[in-house]
């Protein structure tokens, strides 16, 4: 656009197209959207097979927080080394909660130090299993076997994965 001022020719045939507009019916603004209530699911102990809805959660008194930001920084820069990669595609909420610790502890048994757990990333980033992840490894027993946790770079799966640092055995 220019900011020249418009020629007479133009001027009428802009007053013409304003007097020949009419508003639309209705509100003069858009309805606002409302907040979706915020309510927090928690995890059991032991899922069954057959259920369907979200697990209870036991959260810990303090949270696991990512080891350090060195050691995520190394990572996402590959000097450290990732030992193994635990995929929850096609996994049920249930078999992915029986599936998860042993993986954890295989690779800690192994003496591996950092792991790649891919959740996915869900339909517009609210993924069940990358949502449960996240309170899975704030459990209690995971607690014991990880130091911490921090998401993937986006060559190691960006959203939809997580570094996770073991501890020593």
């Amino acid at each position: 656009m220019s900011d020249r001022p418009l020629r007479p020719d133009e001027k009428k045939a802009w007053e013409q197209v304003r007097r020949s507009v009419r508003p639309l019916g209705g509100s003069n603004s858009a309805p606002r959207p409302r907040a979706p209530a915020i309510t927090r699911p928690v995890l059991d102990k032991t899922p069954s097979e057959n259920t369907t809805s979200t697990p209870s959660l036991h959260r810990p008194a303090t949270p696991a927080a990512p080891r350090d930001r060195s050691a995520d920084k190394q990572v996402r820069r590959g000097k450290i080394s990732i030992s193994a990669r635990f995929d929850l595609h096609g996994h049920t909420q249930a078999s992915a909660w029986s599936a998860l610790p042993a993986f954890l502890a295989r690779e800690q048994a192994r003496g591996s130090r950092t792991v790649i757990v891919i959740t996915g990333k869900g339909k517009a980033g609210g993924g069940v299993l990358r949502h449960n992840f996240l309170r899975w490894v704030e459990m209690p027993e995971a607690r014991v076997l990880i130091t911490g946790y921090a998401g993937a770079h986006p060559r190691h799966g960006g959203e939809g994965a997580f570094y996770v640092f073991l501890r020593k055995r």
